[in-house]
């Protein structure tokens, strides 16, 4: 008779955490452009970001910088950029590339979008105004991928 009550707790718990974790994966918001993100632009995977040598991949919602001899994907700016505005920064947005690797590509962006190029001028999405007084928090995640905390999903403090 124990038996039986313990195979059946056991079912319950089983149950009850997988409709625990459909709950959570139904909030997610996949694909949206950040409201740094300039406007304009619905079709596109990734953007280009000329200052930090860095790409953000649109539907993963993550950056994608080279780090410790490889290419890291993170939630967070890398740390060196943790004062970078996105929104005052220049975004090249890759109309063309649609895989899963943009940096494959790199050698040519870097030379084409140098550091602080700046094309037709962009008009972010949102405002910047929400996102003056906030500050990037590390959390310990330099170059870790998605290691660290949270922080400000890469977003600066309003400084440049």
């Amino acid at each position: 008779m124990k038996t039986l009550k313990l195979i059946i707790a056991g079912m319950i718990l089983l149950v009850s955490s997988n409709t625990m974790q459909a709950q959570v994966s139904v909030n997610v918001n996949i694909g949206s452009p950040p409201a740094w993100g300039p406007v304009g632009y619905s079709a596109v995977d990734y953007y280009y970001l000329p200052d930090v040598q860095a790409y953000y991949d649109i539907r993963a919602t993550q950056f994608i910088y080279f780090g410790g001899g490889k290419w890291i994907r993170s939630r967070n700016l890398p740390y060196q950029y943790r004062n970078y505005n996105l929104y005052n920064g220049y975004k090249v947005v890759l109309t063309d590339y649609h895989g899963s690797r943009p940096y494959s590509n790199f050698n040519s962006h870097k030379v084409k979008y140098y550091k602080g190029y700046k094309g037709k001028p962009q008009k972010s999405i949102g405002s910047n105004r929400s996102n003056k007084n906030k500050v990037y928090k590390d959390n310990g995640n330099k170059g870790n991928g998605n290691k660290g905390g949270k922080g400000n999903n890469g977003h600066g403090n309003g400084k440049n």
